[in-house]
């Protein structure tokens, strides 16, 4: 089977078969090219999605990933990644196994065809002017016979008239013998023309022709065998990385079958453990029996001292309730004194209003109004700027001894920064080390340096590797004291009104002890059952440093003002004092007479000058809630 004896007059169909093989081979080419670019865009997004989903360094995120699920997650996080770079492998080896290859080929298939057809139309060149160069001899061969016919013909009409002279006879038949000569040459010309065409031609066909058509036909073979063999190439690129992602498929499952839900759900207990105690039960309150209303100090008192029936609240044996009373509803019970205001009086005489808002003594009220009253006495509002510093260190700004913390994991956030400080300490000590080193060699070899010039360096590292142990101590010492090592630190009595010290001891305990927040932020409890024990400076800095509530204006006393009730404070009729809080609406306004006086008054009492520039500049309450 040959192209050259069966298509031997199929030069024009050869000629477009083999374009369309080029053609077909370009248009693989783009194909292969489009793969190696959608495996690059795969890869590329693959490596892009495990990126996103990556925790980041030094964040919450990171330390999330210390639970066995979602450390599975990471790690197919990375095999992923890897996954990502047999694609971009696949894309590589296609590139240059298939689409290079190919595309070089397919340079040189144009050329060799480009060759091949050339030879062929020169080939159909010369056959064609053998053909016709015999039909010209052939022209002319007939011609001459066809003048030879008609010179003889003249020459016998001639010679058989009697009135042609002898001359022109001889001349007539000179003509025709040259005619006929000529016919005799034509003859022989077109004879040995013929015989080489005839030649030309066999040669033509059944030489030339067959060679260059077998020329052809085995470049198209070769471009199909390349294209089938590029083909497979395609097929083995792929088939080479499968090894590797089953490789990491594997990795996934083994990542997988990692996860232990009962480690996970053993890390959540140690990560979020309080160490404190569930509450008691609570006590039963008898309300048959009458009670009559007291100021919220002697209250209080009364009913610790006397053991009655009445919750005490923050008690260790009767639960904490901090963590069961919602903020908005605790702030609106602690921003005023939760009574309606007095009217004002009738004349400026003092004895208008001779218990100021209500006589504590005159009438009763139920239990609902005497907790009021507990929860608006400074107890509790010491507490509740404990609740407030709470809030504060849940956005961000906690104590350096992780006091806010439960004793679990404030034990572990101690442990983490001793671990930190002896890490930078060994740094230091390396960094120390090695200058020490270096101070040497320029010592003994002074033109490679000067060794004072690394003493400043040397003295600063000992001051660091200094400053870093005492922070060691200091948090050992409060690690020490957590894990009931050491004694608790004893320090200077918080400052406090001696009178209301006296007036209130158990309510004061009260609020150290209830030292958790609404947030969930806790400090350590007071307690007889554990070691560990607060102290009193912990709770002093809950409000001594907390700054004044800014001045909005001033006001003018209209009428005097006795105040009794917790919360409130005395007026002398005409006297000039400072606003820091202005009415919201429950009508009572309060106010500063020094740094260490301030309280509520009816805003009827007193006549308000406010400041419009430092208005709406305090209300701390409010931020806080927000």
């Amino acid at each position: 089977m040959s192209w050259g004896t069966e298509l031997w007059d199929q030069f024009d169909n050869l000629e477009k078969h083999t374009q369309w093989g080029i053609d077909v081979l370009e248009k693989y080419i783009k194909f292969v090219k489009e793969r190696t670019e959608i495996e690059l865009s795969y890869a590329k997004q693959l490596r892009n999605l495990s990126k996103k989903y990556q925790p980041k360094k030094n964040s919450k995120e990171e330390e999330e990933y210390r639970y066995t699920s979602t450390r599975a997650f990471l790690a197919t996080l990375n095999e992923m990644n890897d996954y990502a770079g047999q694609h971009e492998v696949i894309s590589e080896n296609m590139t240059s196994l298939i689409t290079a290859e190919l595309t070089r080929y397919v340079q040189e298939l144009k050329q060799e065809r480009k060759s091949h057809f050339h030879d062929g139309r020169k080939a159909q060149q010369h056959i064609e002017t053998c053909w016709k160069q015999l039909e010209a001899s052939k022209r002319r061969f007939e011609r001459d016979c066809k003048e030879a016919d008609r010179a003889q013909q003249y020459f016998e009409k001639m010679d058989a008239d009697i009135n042609v002279t002898k001359a022109d006879v001889e001349k007539a038949r000179q003509q025709a013998q040259l005619r006929h000569q000529m016919a005799e040459d034509s003859k022989a010309e077109y004879s040995s023309t013929l015989q080489k065409f005839n030649s030309e031609q066999h040669e033509h066909y059944y030489t030339h022709i067959p060679n260059i058509f077998q020329k052809i036909q085995e470049m198209e073979e070769r471009r199909i065998v390349r294209i089938g063999e590029s083909m497979k190439t395609f097929a083995e690129v792929d088939r080479q990385v499968i090894p590797i992602i089953g490789k990491c498929l594997d990795e996934i499952t083994k990542a997988a079958e990692s996860v232990d839900h009962k480690n996970d759900s053993q890390m959540v207990i140690e990560a979020f453990k309080s160490g404190f105690e569930p509450p008691g039960d609570v006590d039963f309150e008898d309300f048959t029996q009458p009670m009559k209303r007291t100021v919220s100090e002697s209250s209080l008192s009364n009913s610790r001292g006397d053991g009655k029936s009445e919750p005490k609240f923050g008690s260790k044996s009767k639960g904490k309730l901090w963590p069961f009373i919602k903020k908005n509803k605790l702030m609106s019970l602690l921003t005023s004194p939760h009574q309606p205001p007095p009217p004002p009086p009738a004349s400026a005489s003092p004895s208008a209003v001779p218990n100021g808002p209500q006589s504590p003594k005159q009438q009763k009220e139920p239990l609902s109004h005497r907790f009021n009253e507990f929860m608006t006495s400074k107890p509790k509002i010491h507490c509740f700027r404990s609740l407030k510093r709470g809030l504060s260190l849940k956005l961000g700004a906690g104590p350096e001894d992780f006091s806010n913390l439960p004793p679990e994991q404030r034990r572990k956030k101690l442990q983490q920064k001793v671990d930190e400080l002896n890490r930078d300490i060994q740094k230091e000590m390396d960094s120390r080390d090695a200058l020490t080193k270096m101070k040497d060699v320029y010592i003994k070899n002074p033109q490679m340096g000067d060794a004072a010039s690394v003493d400043l360096r040397l003295a600063e590292l000992g001051q660091n590797i200094e400053k870093l142990r005492l922070e060691v101590q200091k948090f050992e010492g409060w690690l020490a004291e957590v894990e009931g090592r050491l004694p608790a630190r004893t320090e200077q009595p918080r400052r406090q009104s001696g009178v209301y010290e006296a007036q209130n001891p158990a309510a004061v305990n009260s609020c150290a002890q209830d030292r958790e927040s609404p947030d969930g932020s806790y400090t350590e409890e007071q307690s007889q059952e554990t070691e560990m024990k607060i102290p009193a400076t912990d709770f002093d800095d809950e409000f001594d440093d907390e700054e004044p509530l800014p001045t909005i204006g001033t006001c003018k006393a209209l009428y005097t003002f006795e105040g009794q009730n917790e919360g409130t404070i005395s007026v002398a009729e005409g006297e000039m004092l400072y606003v820091i809080e202005e009415d919201k609406g429950d009508g009572w306004t309060r106010i500063r007479r020094n740094e260490d006086e301030e309280g509520y008054v009816p805003t009827s009492y007193v006549e308000v000058y406010l400041d419009k520039n430092a208005k709406d500049v305090h209300k701390p309450l409010q931020k806080i809630s927000e």
